[in-house]
């Protein structure tokens, strides 16, 4: 019932501020404290003319994984922080034919970037790993993103 309600969430968010993630539409596989895995399907939407995922969707993929992620815990801080990725590394090894899988697994070093912008109230950053899978054929990594976490406090307005 959990990853329905953070599908949902997903694909709202989506529908109110980025439309394009609702158009992928994505889904939560698995959401914890030090693992995000987001599955975005291999459909006429989202592949390119040689029938493989087009690589805006796949940026877009790594993009939902570390965000959906740094999103649970900056909401478990009852805190108002913004969240942006400021720069985007991609390298693309494989053509993904089948549903992709985005796994990010920087939980611990994104819970600790959270306390340290709670703490500092400046800018902080942060470089996410996240690998692209197609495990319908394989394990192999079909792609490989860093993207920069930057993440500030919100000022209270008085």
């Amino acid at each position: 019932m959990a990853l329905f309600r953070e599908t949902a969430f997903l694909r709202i968010f989506g529908v109110f501020k980025i439309p394009l993630i609702f158009f992928v539409k994505p889904t939560v596989v698995e959401l914890t404290d030090n693992r995000a895995v987001v599955k975005i399907p291999c459909t006429y939407r989202t592949k390119n003319h040689l029938g493989s995922m087009y690589f805006g969707v796949l940026c877009t993929g790594a993009d939902l994984a570390g965000g959906i992620m740094a999103m649970r815990l900056i909401d478990k801080q009852k805190q108002k922080i913004s969240l942006v990725f400021k720069d985007f590394k991609a390298e693309f090894l494989k053509r993904p034919t089948s549903d992709v899988h985005f796994v990010c697994e920087d939980g611990k070093p994104i819970a600790e970037l959270v306390k340290k912008t709670v703490a500092s109230g400046e800018r902080e950053n942060l470089a996410v790993h996240i690998i692209a899978i197609c495990p319908k054929d394989s394990q192999e990594p079909v792609a490989r993103f860093i993207l920069t976490l930057s993440l500030k406090c919100k000022a209270a307005k008085a």
